[in-house]
This record gives C-alpha cells, structure tokens and sequence, in this order.
C-alpha cells in the first residue's frame, strides 16, 4: 500500500516480513506501529505501581490511550482507503495527545517519577512525529 519513502515512519520489520523492493507489506512493518507498541509495554510497566485506587482511573487510561495509538494504526491500514487510513492516523495522534495529558497528571500526582515521565514523553513525541511525517507522505500521494 505505500513505499518505505521515509525512514522516520516506515521500515521492516524485525522478522524482515517487507520486501527487497521496500514495499511495507503490512502495518506490522511500518516503524511508527512497532515504537508505538513499544510505548505501549512501557506504559504498562510504569502503571503497574499506580496505587490499586487508580486502577479504574489512571492506570486504565494510560492503558487505554497507549494501546489506542497502535490499534488506530493497524486499522487505519486495514481499511485500504487512503482518506480512511488518514482519519485513523488522526485518531492515533488524537490518542497520543491523551496519553500525554494523563502522563502529566499522574506526574503532578506523585504517581510517576518525572524521569520516567520525561522518558516516556519523549518516547511519545517521537511517535508524534513519525505520525506526523506517514500523514503528510499520504496526503502529498493523494
């Protein structure tokens, strides 16, 4: 569906599935999926210590919003339609922004140390970007 143009956002993946050619033959390969997987497991490791009153508060929205990212991805691409594959990404970025909010308030309420909030933060901006840069090559393709 698209060509490994920018590195930033796509590439193999780590079991090498996309071909010699660079075509990204599934949404496992863009890279943008797999670092946002990547936020995901980390997210889950930070919020395993949230006190047990914030696990239908926090903890399940950090979660929610984290695994988001990548589901959007993933079914933006299965939908095969340019414009619906950009609504998707949006909603991912959408999801990002989320995440990030309930990062910051977990911080200001002693739930996460702000070295593993700045971490994740900057994880989550690169993301942002990568996002940034797969919906701007689909639009200039449009």
């Amino acid at each position: 569906m698209i060509e490994a143009g920018r590195q930033s956002a796509v590439g193999s993946r780590r079991s090498g599935e996309a071909g010699l050619d660079g075509q990204i033959r599934s949404y496992r390969d863009l890279r943008v999926w797999q670092l946002s997987i990547e936020l995901t497991v980390e997210c889950y490791a930070a919020t395993n210590s949230f006190p047990p009153a914030e696990i239908y508060g926090l903890t399940s929205q950090i979660r929610r919003s984290a695994t988001s990212i990548a589901a959007n991805i993933a079914e933006g691409y299965g939908r095969e339609n340019r414009g619906s594959y950009l609504q998707f990404l949006r909603i991912a970025q959408g999801s990002l922004k989320e995440l990030e909010t309930h990062l910051i308030v977990s911080q200001r309420l002693g739930f996460l140390d702000a070295v593993l909030e700045g971490s994740l933060l900057s994880r989550s901006e690169d993301v942002g970007k990568m996002l940034r840069s797969l919906i701007r090559s689909l639009e200039k393709a449009a």
